[in-house]
């Protein structure tokens, strides 16, 4: 007597058979015959080849649940109702493709699906820019207060060294009422972040600009054009750090990594020429990652306040005009 999995197993076989009745080349596409197959085989494979995790997701199982489940264009956050699902030969074909183009080919997921999530925003990437990820994010979430007393109060942002232009849009979303500037050098990120912008609707408030770092912004800010906040997640990973990076970061743009021995290359400019674009109260925030003795040891004289959150320590540091 066959129990209810075993006959739908030989079910799906008999549908895996040419008309004629002869079965094609085995694959892993003729056995793996449920979504719960599929997590399964793609979270053994990951952790067999020991593929890095550094993208937005935490382990092999999250990253095999993501890739399943928006393959097959089913929900992101309901698992459950489809896990012992029995899914069409050509659709477990394309899973497995998938599966295996992440763990042979190193590539991370997020080029992979042609997006990445930070919180409830969902963002168009691809090979152009780095896959977002920034405490940041996180960090706008909560508020800047007391540093900024109200979201009403900020007038005029900037996202410097926006990339896929993420952080200018959960600025925008943060401060309903400031319009935003994102810069960055590479032309290839802006066009990245101009699909974002027109996504979310925002071309009206966030203004797209090609610089190297404050070059294109105006060396004479008039009073009122000056920034309410400037915010930036740069290149920051010391020459030692990229030196030892995992495969998966080598499909991003390195200009968008690294930043000379100390990491600081990039930050040292932000510092040295923030003043100027800052209104009198304006602060500034920048993210260096676990580059805290980098930075204190770049810049002795300044008392950064350093922004923890949930999720990490000290990632990022604050900065008010006064101190520049």
């Amino acid at each position: 007597m066959h129990n209810q999995d075993e006959r739908e197993h030989e079910c799906d076989n008999s549908c895996d058979h040419d008309h004629d009745g002869h079965s094609h080349e085995h694959s892993p596409a003729d056995e793996l015959i449920t979504v719960r197959d599929l997590v399964r085989y793609a979270t053994s494979r990951f952790n067999r080849k020991k593929i890095f995790f550094g993208h937005g997701l935490q382990d092999a199982y999250d990253e095999a649940v993501y890739l399943v489940l928006h393959t097959l264009h089913l929900p992101l956050d309901r698992l459950d109702p489809f896990f012992d699902a029995c899914i069409p030969a050509d659709e477990r074909q394309q899973v497995i493709d998938i599966i295996h183009r992440r763990s042979d080919e190193r590539i991370p997921a997020a080029y992979l699906t042609r997006e990445a999530w930070l919180g409830d925003f969902r963002f168009y990437v691809d090979e152009r820019v780095i896959v977002p990820r920034s405490f940041c994010a996180e960090l706008l979430r909560e508020g800047l207060s007391p540093w900024i007393p109200d979201d009403e109060s900020v007038a005029r942002g900037l996202d410097l060294c926006t990339g896929s232009g993420c952080l200018a849009i959960l600025m925008a979303h943060r401060y309903p009422d400031a319009l935003i500037d994102a810069a960055d050098l590479s032309a290839e990120a802006l066009e990245v972040a101009r699909i974002n912008v027109e996504d979310y609707d925002l071309q009206d408030r966030i203004r797209l600009i090609q610089s190297d770092v404050f070059d294109a912004l105006g060396d004479a800010l008039s009073e009122d054009a000056r920034y309410d906040l400037i915010l930036s997640n740069p290149p920051y990973v010391t020459q030692q750090a990229v030196d030892a990076l995992p495969d998966e970061y080598r499909h991003e743009p390195a200009m968008a990594l690294g930043a000379g021995a100390d990491g600081m290359d990039i930050v040292r400019r932000i510092i040295a020429e923030a003043a100027t674009y800052l209104k009198p109260d304006g602060i500034l925030i920048i993210e260096v990652g676990h580059n805290r003795a980098q930075f204190e040891e770049a810049f002795p004289g300044l008392e950064a306040v350093w922004l923890s959150q949930a999720s990490e320590e000290e990632m990022v540091l604050l900065l008010r005009a006064d101190q520049l």
